[in-house]
């Protein structure tokens, strides 16, 4: 049985990177390494140029909305948070509350950032953020021009069941929704 190594040190060696495809939201990287126990290696590595925001919004009711849309890395539909980009260096509560205006054409008037988390840590950087936006008005949607979004109203309580029974796959999504739902649990 192998234990736990107590150590949180870069064993990691970088060799050389090359970028091997660029385009406006993520940078690849080949690398030649020496791994952590010593042995030529090569990793991939995906940069991105954006933060991952979704957003729960959140009624008096606890009602909720989800945007469903055709995903074609996955070649399937899918329901998920209102979510999308921010640029790194832009601030994230701002970038937050476009993407949810975009995509429902609801805006809020109180935000709390409920989570931070890493989306696939061993091929990528991505970094994302989940806020519940409350205190709700609604008004017109703005989507980007590559958008063809459905919008569903639903109890916070049936999105934690999507999320449960897989209709919901998206991991940021799932992730948020039962982070919140711990929240609401106290």
């Amino acid at each position: 049985m192998k234990t736990e190594s107590s150590s949180s040190q870069n064993k990691w060696q970088l060799k050389s990177s090359k970028e091997v495809y660029d385009n406006a939201w993520i940078r690849v990287e080949h690398d030649e390494v020496i791994t952590p126990t010593g042995t030529d290696g090569v990793y991939g590595r995906i940069h991105f140029k954006n933060k991952a925001i979704a957003i729960i919004p959140i009624d008096n009711e606890l009602n909720t909305w989800i945007v469903g849309q055709y995903r074609y890395t996955l070649k399937e539909y899918s329901w998920e948070l209102p979510m999308g980009g921010g640029p790194v260096g832009e601030d994230i509560l701002a970038s937050a509350q476009r993407e949810l205006q975009e995509e429902t054409g609801i805006t809020a008037d109180q935000w709390t950032q409920i989570l931070r988390l890493h989306t696939s840590n061993c091929v990528c950087d991505e970094e994302a953020f989940v806020y519940v936006a409350e205190s709700l008005s609604f008004g017109e949607t703005s989507f980007d021009e590559t958008e063809d979004l459905a919008i569903k109203k639903l109890p916070f309580s049936e999105l934690v069941q999507m999320c449960m029974d897989g209709q919901i796959t998206d991991a940021i999504t799932v992730a948020g929704v039962l982070a919140y739902e711990r929240i609401l649990a106290g």
